[in-house]
């Protein structure tokens, strides 16, 4: 009989401590504060990459200009080791994505990478002067143009409309 006396203590003990815990827990989530809303996006200036990307890059570097209000770059980079690798990316309207990616390198591997991972169709279309191919698929859509001595993929998450009005928008210095 002593031993089932000991057993019971055990039992409640436990009960008791997991309940403490509980309030405990209860008690931090009420007051420590947290946030579930989406994190605010910091908007970078690219006007010195650009420059110097213009400067080094061995073909003419794509940038927009007059760009509608809603449009944010979010990253810029220029690598001149790396076929003379240019990025820039933006938020556009409705919080989707679209990015400008150029390259001297192979066409067809930069093309894959830029797209992640899209397909050509065989619809093109005339945008500012240019022949731009529609890729769709994966997880981009893009538009892409070969010429002037590089490969330009204007690719992202919005829509058909978005990546034609940056691609429209590009001026090459």
């Amino acid at each position: 009989m002593a031993g089932s006396n000991g057993k019971q203590k055990t039992v409640r003990d436990m009960i008791l401590s997991l309940g403490l815990i509980g309030i405990a827990a209860a008690v931090i989530y009420v007051f420590i504060p947290h946030d579930d809303s989406a994190p605010d996006i910091k908007t970078v200036d690219y006007r010195v990459e650009l420059l110097t990307a213009r400067r080094a890059a061995s073909y003419p570097v794509a940038a927009p200009e007059g760009l509608p209000a809603g449009w944010k770059a979010t990253s810029v980079r220029f690598q001149g080791d790396q076929s003379d690798a240019w990025h820039l990316g933006f938020q556009a309207p409705g919080d989707e994505y679209v990015q400008i990616e150029q390259s001297t390198q192979k066409p067809s591997a930069f093309i894959d990478e830029a797209s992640q991972g899209a397909r050509a169709t065989k619809q093109t279309q005339q945008i500012a002067g240019r022949t731009w191919t529609r890729y769709t698929g994966g997880r981009y859509d893009a538009l892409v143009h070969r010429g002037d001595g590089a490969t330009t993929v204007v690719a992202g998450t919005g829509s058909l409309a978005q990546l034609t009005e940056m691609a429209k928008s590009l001026k090459m210095a």
